[in-house]
């Protein structure tokens, strides 16, 4: 019982998320229809009904009998603090050196506290940055999703607030690695790592592999 509750909240995070950091939906924005969205999360129908609850509970979303579930306008008020703080502008090495602080314990907790299809929705995305990196495709938004669902996977409302920030970081990171070969083959072998650890629910192992990632973009991109 306890873990579906876990789940339920989680895809709640999820949805939330595409709403205020992914930005793929707006006020008064309908949300796909319960099969598509329930496939996309990897969930049942049963727990997406229950995410969904809670956050027309929280008056972030409505439900329009025989229309649909929409956006409303408290999804963004939310967010307008975490919103200002991110468009601060600050220097990439202060950027990494947050990344270093966070995302390593955030690796850690994750791998204490994920469901298993929150890693399984982490694998997914670690794949899919592998997979445009072969093919030379912009791996930008798959590289934000990798590292959110991971720090979504914690089950920390403040590590999910805190990802728009360092998307500035991970951004910056794809963009110059284009450059050099050798940082996309450390990418590509430490995301690997990241994703056996999780797997295992290895959470020391996580957290080094998480630490070992950023410190090998740090020291391609001279903030070392």
């Amino acid at each position: 019982m306890k873990e579906n509750k876990m789940l339920s909240q989680s895809v709640a995070d999820n949805i939330l998320s595409m709403i205020t950091i992914e930005k793929r939906f707006s006020v008064g924005d309908k949300l796909p229809n319960e099969l598509d969205l329930s496939e996309e999360l990897n969930v049942s129908r049963t727990t997406l009904r229950e995410a969904i609850r809670i956050l027309v509970a929280l008056d972030i979303l409505e439900i329009q009998r025989g229309k649909g579930t929409y956006v409303k306008e408290n999804a963004f008020k939310k967010q307008q603090d975490i919103e200002q703080l991110s468009n601060i502008k600050v220097n990439a090495k202060d950027l990494y050196e947050m990344r270093l602080i966070f995302e390593p314990e955030a690796a850690y907790y994750a791998a204490l506290r994920a469901t298993d299809s929150e890693i399984k929705r982490i694998i997914e995305f670690g794949k899919k940055v592998e997979k445009e990196i072969s093919n030379h495709q912009d791996r930008t938004d798959d590289e934000h999703s990798f590292h959110k669902a991971i720090a979504q996977a914690t089950h920390n409302e403040f590590m999910n607030k805190l990802m728009p920030i360092l998307y500035q970081a991970i951004s910056k990171g794809v963009y110059l690695s284009l450059q050099s070969d050798k940082a996309i083959e450390d990418t590509i072998n430490d995301h690997k790592m990241i994703m056996e650890f999780l797997e295992q629910r290895n959470a020391e192992g996580a957290k080094n592999a998480m630490k070992i990632h950023i410190m090998h973009a740090m020291k391609e991109l001279g903030l070392d």
